[in-house]
């Protein structure tokens, strides 16, 4: 249930992208990795917290680096922070620095936007694998009354 609410999700998030063209930072690749990440390990809502907040503070830095001057040597600053972030805080998650590359390969005239929209699409993503994890749960719960009641 949670790989099929998930992948609707990035459906979601990918026709919004491409219809709104305002929204057209929402969708990024790295969100897939993500929802990999998230489904695969058995994670607190606490820890993928932490995940988002990093990714929303390493595409911050992608961006302010990238808008003080886009090039090779702002892109190599960059992921010497956002690892350094990544060791420091053990936020554990390579997609991390994937989203703190946007900005050098976004052609969107809204750079602004990215860290938003990685925070949006972020929290999107958490809400609809609390849902999930909450549908399971009762799926399971009854499953089991229904089965204890028959025996």
């Amino acid at each position: 249930m949670k790989t099929i609410a998930i992948c609707l999700y990035v459906m979601l998030i990918y026709w919004l992208s491409l219809h709104f063209s305002f929204l057209d930072t929402l969708f990024f690749p790295t969100l897939g990795a993500f929802s990999f990440l998230f489904i695969s390990r058995s994670s607190t809502i606490s820890e993928v917290g932490k995940v988002t907040f990093g990714a929303v503070v390493s595409s911050v830095i992608g961006t302010v680096l990238y808008y003080i001057y886009p090039s090779p040597i702002s892109l190599f600053v960059n992921v010497i922070i956002t690892i350094w972030l990544i060791n420091k805080f053990k936020w554990n998650a390579p997609p991390i620095v994937a989203v703190a590359l946007i900005p050098f390969f976004s052609h969107s005239t809204h750079h602004w936007a990215i860290p938003l929209s990685v925070g949006v699409a972020l929290l999107g993503l958490m809400l609809v694998l609390y849902i999930a994890r909450k549908l399971e749960s009762r799926r399971a719960q009854t499953y089991e009354s229904s089965e204890s009641t028959a025996a």
